[in-house]
């Protein structure tokens, strides 16, 4: 293994040490602002639960990233450096201003963007771009009608509860949706870090046989976004807990429960799908359910920018970063 493979690495766990302070919020963001826990106590719980999903899920959505983006055969160690250097350079910067944005998608485009420049849209394989793409959309609209309908039914299934007993209930309970959550959170943001560091030691010969992935780069992965959350990305807390909505215990429940649902169903059909769009599409369905106005339109709306902007500027950094990295090489 070469110090450069190395070094490259140690980039891609840090990128997942910011993928852990970005979505911290994710996990969180709900449970403290309803108060049940305080932020220290919130990062600790979730980075607890996003390590503990090593255990449990297996690895597909590292597969998808490792092979089901870009054609294998146009990785190389400057292709994986530029990708990450543009999705941690994307990343840091939203985080810096409190905007909770896809790290996933900032490593697709990060990926696509080199891709492009050395095989053109050949170097693409549409099937997994496609499938990307389309859970832009489909994630934080299913989390929305999750959330939307799992609150309706909790209200009618504690409707002759008073208000005071309802919030005691769904305090407790939403230490067990956000626990869930943060599971669903470990196991599909860790992989794609896992899926980066594998596509690298495969298209660098430094991994035998056909593509697999190997035991010290799960652990490492998952390890790393778990410190990640530990650290926590307080501005994005802020926005994704206070600004956009305001909270009760049993609507942060049904938040993180529609959230949990949406991610974990993703995990296991191996879709590497942002937690931020997803739990962000929840808070704004359990939001709704009061009224339409309840939820603030123009903090979402500047949300949904972020998204959208994301994998275009993630190509645009790597394929510059790309670029530059070629002209010290050659």
């Amino acid at each position: 293994m070469t110090i450069l493979v190395i070094i490259i690495i140690l980039i891609a766990l840090a990128f997942d040490f910011l993928n852990g302070m970005n979505d911290a919020a994710n996990s969180i963001a709900t449970v403290v602002s309803t108060k049940v826990l305080t932020p220290t106590q919130g990062v600790v719980w979730a980075a607890f639960w996003n390590f503990a999903a090593v255990f449990i899920f297996g690895v597909h959505v590292a597969k998808t990233i490792g092979k089901g983006i870009v054609d294998a055969n146009v990785i190389n160690e400057y292709v994986v450096l530029s990708a990450l250097i543009g999705a941690i350079v994307w990343v840091y910067t939203c985080t810096h201003f409190g905007l909770p944005i896809s790290v996933s998608h900032a490593l697709i485009g990060g990926l696509v963007g080199p891709a492009l420049l050395i095989g053109g849209t050949k170097a693409l394989i549409a099937a997994g771009l496609i499938k990307v793409t389309l859970f832009i959309f489909l994630s934080p609209i299913i989390g929305f009608f999750l959330g939307y309908l799992i609150m309706v039914g909790t209200m009618w299934l504690f409707r002759k509860r008073s208000p005071r007993k309802v919030d005691g209930i769904f305090r407790v309970m939403q230490l067990l949706s956000s626990a869930v959550f943060s599971l669903g959170h470990g196991s599909n943001d860790a992989q794609k870090t896992i899926g980066i560091i594998t596509i690298l030691l495969f298209s660098t010969g430094n991994l035998q046989g056909e593509f697999h992935v190997p035991t010290w780069v799960i652990f490492a992965s998952y390890i790393t976004i778990g410190a990640g959350t530990l650290a926590g990305g307080w501005k994005v807390i802020k926005t994704l807990g206070s600004s956009l909505t305001h909270l009760k215990p049993v609507q942060g429940f049904c938040a993180e429960t529609a959230g949990a649902l949406t991610v974990i169903g993703s995990t296991l059909g191996g879709i590497p799908v942002s937690t931020t769009h997803t739990i962000t599409g929840s808070i704004m369905g359990v939001g709704s359910v009061k009224r339409l106005s309840a939820v603030r339109w123009g903090v979402a709306g500047n949300i949904v920018l972020a998204w959208v902007l994301t994998i275009p500027a993630c190509i645009i950094i790597s394929g510059g970063t790309y670029l530059i990295i070629k002209l010290f090489v050659n």
